[in-house]
């Protein structure tokens, strides 16, 4: 099969202006050329695409839309226009390292049957501090993103269990597969379901420490805002319920529920308890929806508990401490995987 371009690089904005224009430089610096930059607007009120700069960002297109459709499907519909053997998610809040994509292709040359890779990620302001080495995920339903905050330290490439969205790398072909990210979730831990989905389904997660990105880290939608936290707090529910296979979920469950409450009462001492507790109802009363709609997922589970539960982490001080969990890359199971595999909804 032939490919348009190597790579689309897929940005998606809304009321970015205070970010974007410097995140379309950094792709225009890139010493990899064989890619193109989709950006999708999701109806700005700030201007924030009015007067780009695009000149020299190779293969720029541009895809405004009429309304919000939120960073999941907003990253579907430009998938949908991509011929590329890869896709590469950026935001509007980062900046790239000039060999960016030169190190992320090096990567996807040194793991030829790997289809997803996770970037490591430095504060915009300060890369001194750790913004994210792909996301960790604790066995007990709770994703967080592996370091963020934490003085930077050399890290390993290695295996994590999904990437951050920020800076996520997917073969085209098999996030097609699995339907791009579950639009329901508008935003926020969109990126842990689907890496859990294809995780269910085979595949592993990469983390190149060598492809850097500097990243605001919400610059956006802001980290603690009402926002943030509703749609976290629902979508963490939805992701843990919707994937976890029956055996495992029957085990965890209780521990889920106790971390569960003790966010809870965290947010009454800081003052967030309102939208947790209203991403949590949400959670629960859309449960049933996701079950019965199956279009994104989750695919028939064809991996071993075993090897699910080796891609998690079940120390409970490392979410606290927010450490990354990168495990050493094993040989890859089965056979290549580099074309897409149907994708059959149950476990």
């Amino acid at each position: 099969m032939s490919y348009m371009v190597a790579v689309s690089v897929i940005i998606v904005n809304y009321n970015g202006e205070a970010y974007l224009q410097q995140a379309l430089d950094s792709l225009r610096a890139q010493t990899f050329r064989d890619f193109e930059v989709l950006l999708v607007d999701n109806a700005s009120t700030d201007g924030s695409v009015d007067n780009l700069k695009t000149e020299g960002v190779p293969g720029y297109r541009f895809f405004p839309q009429s309304r919000n459709l939120g960073f999941a499907a907003g990253n579907n519909v430009a998938a949908k226009q991509s011929g590329a053997l890869w896709l590469a998610l950026f935001n509007p809040d980062a900046v790239a390292n000039p060999d960016w994509l030169e190190r992320v292709m090096a990567g996807t040359e040194r793991h030829p049957v790997a289809s997803m890779f996770a970037c490591a990620q430095y504060a915009l302001d300060d890369p001194s501090i750790m913004d994210g080495a792909g996301d960790c995920y604790l066995g007990f339903g709770i994703p967080w993103r592996g370091g963020f905050g934490l003085p930077a330290a050399p890290l390993a490439e290695g295996e994590c269990f999904s990437p951050c969205g920020a800076s996520a790398v997917f073969r085209r072909t098999v996030f097609e597969a699995h339907g791009g990210f579950d639009e329901r979730f508008f935003c926020y831990c969109e990126d842990v379901d689907l890496g859990y989905r294809m995780r269910l389904a085979g595949e592993r997660c990469v983390f190149l420490p060598d492809a850097v990105i500097r990243h605001a880290g919400s610059g956006i939608s802001g980290r603690a805002s009402t926002f943030a936290i509703f749609h976290g707090t629902r979508n963490r529910i939805w992701t843990y319920a919707k994937n976890t296979p029956a055996l495992l979920l029957v085990l965890t469950l209780p521990g889920h529920i106790a971390i569960t409450l003790a966010i809870l009462l965290r947010g009454l001492k800081t003052g967030q308890a309102g939208p947790t507790w209203r991403g949590i109802v949400a959670g629960l009363a859309g449960f049933g929806g996701l079950r019965k709609d199956r279009r994104f997922g989750p695919p028939v589970r064809q991996v071993s508990l075993g090897e699910l539960v080796y891609a998690m982490a079940w120390n409970p001080k490392r979410l606290l401490d927010r450490r990354p969990v990168i495990r050493p890359l094993r040989p890859p199971r089965g056979t290549d995987r580099q074309a897409a595999r149907p994708v059959a909804a149950g476990k």
